[in-house]
């Protein structure tokens, strides 16, 4: 594509790293997290009821990025990821990597998207006039689907775009300084892209195209086999912090630790909150999510992407890529 998306790097070097792929020493856990994406299991982290539950202590590593998730789990340096977006772990997966879903993370369709510059005076009713302008996507994201698939709707074609590969903290000081013309990101930094731009689609938009902004925890499936126990448990101490965080009750006590660890001050951690679902475990299980929804929801993300260009061949069902088993055993703890 002129100027832009080639095939994904992050494929090369996800594929590169399967090999290396591994589970980790006996009595070590370790798990990935997003900066600035304040949710319930943070104040679970800060309190240590991971610590008690699985009896270790249980290391954790930020990252920007899904796609950085996938390959960090690939070498065997992080042997779980908390809300991974969907995007990243089909890329992943589609490339050969073998990861599973346990859980979702998070539903969120108001707090990923992509922000216009708001000089270029560009809404969703002149969003052709977005042709040939600069764009910072992270490519294999959600944020990178949720750009695909509203340019489809839009009829613009991305491969007049000037497509940069650039993780949301850095699109957001972009599209602030005028260098770029649109930025798609989540959390934190959408928040900032938004001080300088305006949204095409809402979260309700998006979802009548079909857009689910979801996240999941995930993991290399051979861990997962060779520690049931503690993968269960991991996600039994989630789901209490959910809900815990959905009663409403323990709003004043969690919300400064989860605001701290995100590195946000409450009021913006709130906000961020606000647009945020936590499903309970048996939702998770319905037909919806994990018994079927998610696996169908996979493949039409693979498809739009091999339509796209950014990668060749998708699987024909991603159904061995979700691992309900320890979800169904937290639950019963």
């Amino acid at each position: 594509m002129k100027n832009g998306i080639k095939r994904m790097s992050i494929l090369a070097g996800v594929i590169a790293a399967i090999s290396a792929q591994g589970a980790a020493a006996e009595g070590q856990l370790t798990v990935g997290y997003f900066q600035e994406w304040p949710m319930p299991f943070q104040y679970a982290k800060v309190e240590g009821m991971y610590d008690a539950a699985l009896g270790m202590e249980v290391q954790w590593r930020a990252f920007d990025t899904g796609t950085a998730m996938s390959a960090a789990m690939a070498s065997g340096d992080v042997q779980l990821s908390v809300s991974q977006g969907v995007p990243p772990f089909v890329v992943a997966t589609s490339a050969g990597q073998d990861l599973q879903i346990l859980d979702v993370a998070v539903s969120y369709s108001e707090n990923d998207n992509c922000v216009v510059r708001e000089e270029l005076e560009i809404d969703k009713s002149n969003a052709s006039e977005l042709a040939g302008k600069k764009v910072a996507v992270p490519l294999g994201t959600a944020a990178h689907y949720n750009f695909i698939v509203q340019m489809n709707h839009f009829g613009v074609d991305i491969g007049s775009m000037q497509v940069v590969n650039m993780a949301p903290p850095e699109s957001a000081a972009a599209i602030a300084q005028g260098s770029i013309d649109m930025a798609c990101g989540w959390g934190g930094s959408l928040r900032r892209m938004m001080e300088h731009g305006n949204i095409l689609l809402t979260g309700a938009e998006k979802e009548d195209l079909g857009i689910l902004v979801f996240d999941v925890t995930s993991g290399p499936s051979d861990y997962i086999a060779e520690n049931p126990d503690v993968v269960a448990g991991f996600l039994a101490v989630t789901a209490e912090a959910n809900k815990m965080w959905n009663s409403g009750e323990n709003t004043d006590k969690m919300l400064p630790v989860i605001a701290k660890d995100a590195g946000m001050d409450e009021e913006a951690a709130a906000a961020t909150m606000a647009t945020f679902e936590f499903p309970s475990v048996d939702d998770q299980l319905s037909q919806k999510w994990l018994g079927g929804g998610a696996q169908a929801f996979m493949k039409g993300v693979a498809d739009v992407f091999v339509a796209a260009g950014s990668f060749d061949e998708a699987k024909d069902d991603y159904s061995e890529n979700v691992n309900a088993g320890p979800l169904a055993q937290a639950g019963a703890m």
